[in-house]
């Protein structure tokens, strides 16, 4: 009787090329973590023209944003781990559902209660996106690719940001506000559909899962069509599954001070992140410039972050990911210090927040390949789900107390002075990573 040929997935997906397949999947990803970007940054970009149809004071909206990033974190959290139960795809579709649902009913919101009701539940969607997003990406990408297969992909979320800015300024003078949230709730529902059909389940999910040799054979010969395979053709890879509380193993085989040190990258990243996404253009308007120059401006730094995407992923697939992250980190300080420095300036403060955004919101998407890559199947979607959502609470405190600084007429240097501290302390986090990740696995940090 002939022998079983036997087929190394993650090694099979290392020594093809990216096929139309995994593009698609890298595509994918990207419409959805477009529209994830697009109704994250909303509320931000409709600030200043719902405070004043509201009469809202200063300041006022904080913890609205706060309410929202807490339902990132959470869903996070919850959806990261269960994905690594369920696989990825299921997670992904519902919770693009979610949230298109939710922006719909941002419409109706009539009071700062139900708005603040309504933006947490919208972020609970938008936070299961994301580390299940940044995981499936990372599992269809060669290793030689993979940084920026994840980065490039992650690039839809700095263009939804951005696109929402655009859309913000045309909408809301012709229409108001609320026609933002109707454009945020109508995309992702149409997207659904697609992703049920084309989205393929994570490969490295279904190996482990033992139970599904036809599908990936399936999905392994669309990636190379020139594959032949027969009834007795095993699929394997070789890492672990294990059971029981899955956070328990982040910090298992060595893989704590590392995991630590990534909750510490994360929160100060995403607290800084979140704190200019939020209120830039709030602040800049409050320096002199026109409302609708202030949200151009603020989108600027998602654009910036575009670029800034782009250019680390490739850097991190070529360097490695430490020293790039590392430098980017004490750039982003610098030029936030800047940001506060130049006035009422458009022409300065154009080019220093799109700097800003290069490094703020690229060594962020950098980070989630990072972590991506750091984390063994079982446990990714789980890995990156809880740096993101440990990073959520420094989300959920930097914009709230930027509203606290507005509130009590901090001046504007004063606030950039504030928020380029967190930048210098992620880049410390990664110089004792680096010291960790001598006691490790290095490749773990290509």
């Amino acid at each position: 009787m002939a022998s079983a040929s036997i087929i190394d997935v993650p090694r099979f997906i290392d020594e093809r090329k990216i096929s139309r397949l995994q593009l698609s999947v890298l595509a994918l990803c990207a419409a959805v973590i477009f529209m994830d970007g697009f109704d994250a940054q909303a509320i931000g970009y409709v600030a200043p023209s719902l405070g004043k149809a509201w009469g809202l004071p200063p300041g006022t909206l904080g913890p609205v944003f706060g309410a929202g990033l807490f339902g990132l974190m959470l869903g996070a959290l919850i959806f990261g781990p269960l994905a690594d139960r369920t696989g990825r795809k299921s997670i992904i579709i519902l919770c693009a559902a979610w949230f298109g649902v939710c922006s719909l009913l941002t419409v109706a919101a009539f009071s700062l209660s139900t708005l603040l009701v309504i933006r947490f539940l919208t972020g609970v969607g938008l936070g299961g996106v994301m580390p299940n997003a940044i995981a499936l990406t990372s599992e269809y990408g060669p290793r030689r690719s993979r940084a920026t297969m994840v980065t490039v992909m992650f690039c839809g979320f700095s263009l939804g940001s951005a696109l929402g800015g655009v859309l913000a300024a045309k909408l809301i003078p012709a229409f108001g506000w609320p026609a933002v949230f109707w454009a945020g709730g109508i995309l992702p529902l149409a997207l659904v559909p697609l992703l049920a059909v084309a989205l393929p389940e994570s490969l490295h999910v279904l190996v482990l899962k033992g139970t599904e040799q036809r599908r990936i054979g399936r999905i392994l010969s669309r990636i190379d069509p020139t594959l032949v395979l027969d009834e007795r053709t095993l699929f394997v890879a070789a890492e672990e599954r294990r059971g029981g509380f899955l956070v328990r193993h982040l910090f298992e085989d060595r893989r704590g001070a590392v995991t630590a040190l990534l909750w510490i990258m994360f929160f100060m990243n995403l607290l800084d992140l979140y704190f200019l996404a939020n209120w830039l253009p709030t602040v800049i308007n409050g320096v002199g410039l026109s409302v609708e120059a202030a949200v151009i401006i603020g989108a600027l730094f998602q654009v910036g972050g575009t670029l800034g995407t782009l250019s680390l992923g490739w850097l991190i697939d070529q360097q490695g990911a430490l020293s790039v992250l590392g430098a980017t980190f004490v750039m982003g300080g610098l030029l936030i210090l800047a940001v506060g420095s130049v006035g009422a300036s458009p022409v300065l403060l154009s080019l220093l927040v799109f700097a800003a955004g290069f490094c703020v919101v690229g060594a962020q998407i950098g980070a989630n390949a990072l972590a991506a890559t750091f984390y063994p199947t079982f446990i990714r979607s789980t890995g990156v789900g809880w740096a993101l959502g440990i990073g959520r609470i420094g989300s959920i405190i930097g914009p709230v107390l930027a509203g606290v600084m507005l509130s009590v007429h901090w001046t504007v240097r004063t606030i950039f002075l504030a928020g380029a501290v967190p930048q210098f302390c992620a880049a410390l986090a990664i110089a004792a990573m680096a010291l960790a990740g001598s006691h490790t696995d290095r490749r773990q940090f290509q």
